[in-house]
């Protein structure tokens, strides 16, 4: 009884009646059911051709194609994209992508509005799961080891190696988890010891607008914009040891700070960076 009087008085405040919320809760309902039905549509029968395509055709030339399925796929989500560059991001240059973690749709965001060839590096247990497991393999993806066994983390180190000096970027949750609250969480140290160590540039990424397109929590979709922020690029080449958490806290506050911006606005307002739509 508590409980429902609260949400009454709630919903007074708001200016709602009980009814006007109940209409609303249905119509996101409804809403969010035909967005995944609409893109689930059209991802399944595309991807199950791509995939074809990825048994014949070396995956890195058939590009083109796989970021249009995930700008589609986003589109009938119902989420608009727009990137905005800082002056001092290099697309030209094979680097570690660091992105914050949100919901599921982060591979479909980043692939469709990051203007260059990246793979990521993703849990070893993924790599199990029928036909998702095959189709991250054959196209290119690192498995980080699901247990701190040294024998695994030098073969995901050798395999990292391997990916950056055949010039592929790669994309890291630098979290290790979708956040629960719309905040970027603590960083994992993994990442940025890769980084000092092979002198691979970092580029810090923050997508802003996903998390109250969809979150962890829950399977609504409420379309809206999602923008994401390619910042300028950080070099590594010449860091010591000492310059560790320093790096670490430095990518974590780049990340961080058009996130807290938009929350402190109530997700309307944007960091100061050069717009380019995508």
């Amino acid at each position: 009884m508590n409980n429902e009087r609260e949400q009454q008085i709630s919903a007074a405040a708001a200016g709602n009646t009980p009814a006007e919320n109940g209409q609303q809760r249905v119509w996101a309902l409804v809403r969010s059911t035909f967005h995944w039905l609409l893109s689930a549509a059209y991802f399944f029968p595309v991807c199950g051709f791509l995939l074809l395509l990825g048994i014949f055709i070396d995956p890195r030339k058939n590009d083109w194609p796989q970021r249009m399925l995930c700008r589609v796929t986003m589109k009938l989500a119902g989420a608009r994209l727009i990137v905005r560059r800082a002056p001092g991001f290099d697309p030209t240059r094979t680097c570690f992508l660091l992105i914050n973690h949100v919901n599921l749709f982060d591979p479909f965001v980043l692939y469709a509005t990051i203007p260059q060839y990246f793979r990521g590096l993703e849990f070893e247990s993924h790599f199990r799961i029928p036909i998702y497991g095959w189709m991250m393999k054959r196209f290119g993806n690192v498995p980080v080891p699901d247990h701190n066994r040294p024998s695994d983390l030098k073969r995901m180190w050798r395999m990292t190696q391997a990916a950056l000096d055949s010039g592929v970027s790669l994309a890291v949750f630098p979290e290790g988890q979708r956040t629960r609250d719309g905040r970027v969480g603590p960083f994992k140290d993994g990442v940025f010891r890769m980084a000092m160590k092979f002198g691979t540039p970092i580029i810090p990424v923050s997508t802003v607008g996903a998390f109250e397109f969809n979150k962890k929590t829950g399977w609504l979709l409420r379309p809206g914009t999602i923008t994401v922020y390619l910042h300028d690029v950080i070099e590594t080449k010449y860091l010591r040891k000492e310059d560790f958490e320093a790096l670490r806290d430095r990518v974590h506050e780049i990340i961080s700070r058009p996130i807290e911006e938009a929350l402190a606005a109530g997700g309307k307002q944007e960091a100061n960076l050069s717009p380019v739509r995508g």
